[in-house]
């Protein structure tokens, strides 16, 4: 299954985790997890970021439903769960 499917898949489930970090980021940008989700889902892969020993990163664009662009850095642990490590908007 495509990266994009598995992690949209695992949002749809509520079956991810959320950083510290990115809740902060969050709530700082004036974003709330329905926004991440929504962005998530519309949303595509922008980036692949493999350089990283912990694993392939991904950032996600997509809009938060008020039209905003939304970026979400994520990856999937050892494991198979799926952290968002930060989140922003799009500049």
């Amino acid at each position: 299954m495509p990266a994009l499917q598995r992690i949209i898949q695992k949002v749809v489930d509520r079956d991810y985790y959320l950083s510290s970090h990115a809740e902060e980021e969050l709530f700082e940008d004036g974003f709330d997890r329905y926004d991440l989700e929504h962005a998530i889902l519309k949303g595509r892969i922008e980036k692949k970021m493999d350089a990283d020993l912990r694993g392939t990163r991904f950032r996600i664009e997509g809009p938060a439903p008020d039209g905003r662009v939304l970026h979400a850095i994520c990856r999937f642990k050892q494991d198979g769960d799926l952290i968002v490590i930060t989140v922003y908007e799009r500049r």
